[in-house]
């Protein structure tokens, strides 16, 4: 596929939610219970999919509440796993990709990851970057960096598959390609090199110099 600006890609980082799980109606749910013992209007919640909880905390609660409420939904977040399962493709593209050519890049948190990877039942690759690791989530571009750093690959070499405009906008200031899936936005809410439905639309492989992407 020439549509990454010829670009050689060494590696591919993907994010979570929305990409290779579908956690939607767990997160749906578990932000609604959340809003609910808040005092939070839902609607004050649209277009925040893709951000650290602790951001979307801090835009709708006074700062002395941010503390106690990002606990809170961590915990309700943990305890409702319940219909997550695996994207399209999703499990293809895990397995075509061996350890060094792969990693998950999240706002989750790092239990919150273990629990979603687990509930749909993913083979999660060596490197998972969450938002416990990094001082700034998306759509800083701090765990895109962070993952190419622990693949030992230069960012500019990385392939990000993103769902959400937070994330892309963070794969673009890392300095990635693009890679936007329409699981949860439109496509014309999605700046990325390449859009697709899911990740059964491309095939990727690894190869002696590094990662192919194909459509399907």
């Amino acid at each position: 596929m020439d549509s990454f600006g010829g670009r050689a890609l060494a590696a591919v980082l993907f994010d979570l939610d929305g990409t290779l799980v579908d956690s939607t109606a767990a997160v749906v749910r578990s932000w609604a219970r959340w809003a609910q013992e808040e005092g939070v209007d839902p609607r004050a919640l649209n277009g925040s999919h893709g951000r650290p909880a602790a951001e979307i905390a801090a835009s709708v609660l006074p700062a002395g509440r941010v503390t106690a409420a990002v606990a809170r939904i961590e915990a309700i977040e943990l305890a409702d796993t319940g219909g997550v399962a695996p994207l399209p493709g999703a499990v293809a593209a895990l397995v075509a990709l061996p350890d060094g050519r792969a990693a998950v890049a999240t706002s989750c948190t790092r239990p919150l990851a273990a629990a979603r990877i687990g509930a749909a039942g993913l083979a999660a690759p060596r490197v998972v970057v969450t938002v416990d690791d990094v001082t700034r989530g998306k759509p800083a571009p701090d765990p895109f960096l962070l993952a190419a750093e622990r693949l030992g690959v230069d960012p500019t070499r990385c392939l990000v598959v993103e769902d959400a405009p937070a994330g892309l906008a963070g794969a673009r200031a890392a300095g990635c390609a693009t890679l936007a899936v329409t699981t949860t936005h439109g496509p014309d809410e999605l700046e990325a090199d390449v859009v697709v439905a899911t990740l059964a639309d491309v095939v990727l492989a690894a190869t002696g110099a590094g990662v192919e992407v194909r459509l399907a």
